[in-house]
């Protein structure tokens, strides 16, 4: 039996590529698949945060049998789940909200694209991730050692992942989104995406994780993300999701989930999904959009780790040194693995050879773990930081 690999550029679907894709979309979750989560909303799976630190700092194989579960309902099962109380601290969400709004003044003249609205129509910052750093290096610090976190990315990427973040705010008004996919393809042309075979754009999906953090409250009416469940399974999506025929069944079928302060919402980047309409008149819609990438791909931004970690390297210190473990408690790898550049590749072989027991050399991430053991200074921290550059430079 032939199996067709190529994709190709679909003018119009036809009556049974629609049908396929309902059928698709047309499941329902059963809890029982679902052990560990506090109940299902609208297909959409919920858990408690609390529920999940607890089990995944029990020991390895409790935290293996959790990762496992959200996997499964980011691949297989509906491709999005909800993680209520990701973030306990309201006070870190709170002062990272002045942050947003002192960068927002900063860059106000000039207008932020969005990938799938129209310029002006919202608050954006792009990279909020390295400008919170440098804006605030102690609440940025707090927001990102988050175990949450680290588990949620590493369940769907590995290890090794990076982690990038756009903030988006949604005034009273905002129009809703197109329906879409996200990041690699999902922002690639409709021709482009046609030249990638099938499987490639299957695989593609498994490089990346979408996540929003509620930064205010997301009732109903001020338009939190639309989604499709289970539509991240339909294999010519990438192709799919600007038809008229797709996007009127995802009008028809989208579901929508209100959240609260602190709760997090993660999805597979190839669930077709949109930002919906803040039908509010006084509520500015704040979501912290997680974009994280697998070691093996490239991020949707450039983040500048030296300056990072020279930003926040005192209060990396005096965080970790307050942790019980200190850098090999969860949250101390957690902020660690977020902060640093945990991948050997690219490098140059001749300067950086692996050790003798490894195909690996040394990552930042590696060096980073040493120099807070070791309780580096600011000049110690930098000519580390310099001679792992020289020793990867072409």
């Amino acid at each position: 039996m032939r199996v067709q690999t190529r994709a190709r550029l679909q003018q119009a679907f036809t009556e049974e590529d629609l049908q396929l894709f309902s059928q698709t979309c047309s499941r329902t979750t059963d809890p029982s698949d679902y052990p560990l989560s506090i109940g299902i909303s609208k297909n959409v799976v919920v858990y408690s945060g609390d529920d999940l630190r607890q089990k995944s700092r029990a020991n390895n194989q409790s935290r293996g049998d959790v990762m496992d579960e959200l996997h499964r309902c980011l691949g297989s099962g509906p491709g999005v789940f909800i993680v209520k109380g990701f973030e306990r601290n309201m006070d870190v969400i709170e002062r990272t909200n002045q942050v947003f709004k002192t960068i927002i003044e900063r860059e106000k003249e000039h207008a932020k694209g969005d990938h799938f609205a129209a310029a002006g129509t919202n608050d954006r910052i792009w990279n909020s991730f390295q400008k919170h750093a440098v804006e605030d290096p102690e609440s940025f610090v707090k927001y990102y050692a988050n175990d949450l976190l680290a588990l949620v990315s590493e369940a769907w990427l590995g290890p090794g992942y990076q982690v990038t973040a756009q903030t988006n705010i949604v005034k009273p008004g905002g129009q809703p989104q197109k329906p879409h996919r996200d990041y690699h393809l999902g922002f690639q042309s409709e021709s482009t995406a046609s030249k990638f075979p099938i499987p490639t754009q299957i695989a593609s999906a498994m490089l990346t994780l979408q996540g929003a953090v509620a930064h205010s409250p997301m009732p109903l009416d001020s338009g939190p993300t639309q989604l499709l469940p289970y539509s991240q399974q339909f294999e010519h999506g990438y192709l799919a999701y600007r038809h008229p025929e797709f996007v009127d069944f995802f009008h028809n079928h989208m579901v929508q989930s209100e959240l609260e302060v602190g709760d997090a919402i993660f999805f597979n980047p190839a669930l077709f999904h949109a930002a919906g309409e803040n039908r509010t008149t006084n509520l500015h819609r704040i979501g912290n959009l997680l974009q994280i990438s697998a070691c093996w791909s490239k991020p949707m931004e450039s983040v500048d780790y030296p300056t990072l970690l020279r930003s926040t390297w005192s209060h990396v210190l005096q965080y970790t040194s307050q942790l019980e473990g200190g850098v090999d408690h969860p949250l101390a790898r957690a902020l660690l693995q977020a902060i640093s550049d945990g991948y050997s590749f690219p490098t140059n072989l001749d300067k950086d050879p692996p050790p003798a027991d490894s195909h690996c050399p040394e990552t930042q991430y590696d060096r980073i773990t040493v120099g807070v053991k070791e309780r580096w200074s600011m000049d110690t921290l930098q000519q580390n930081i310099k001679q792992l550059q020289d020793k990867r430079a072409a």
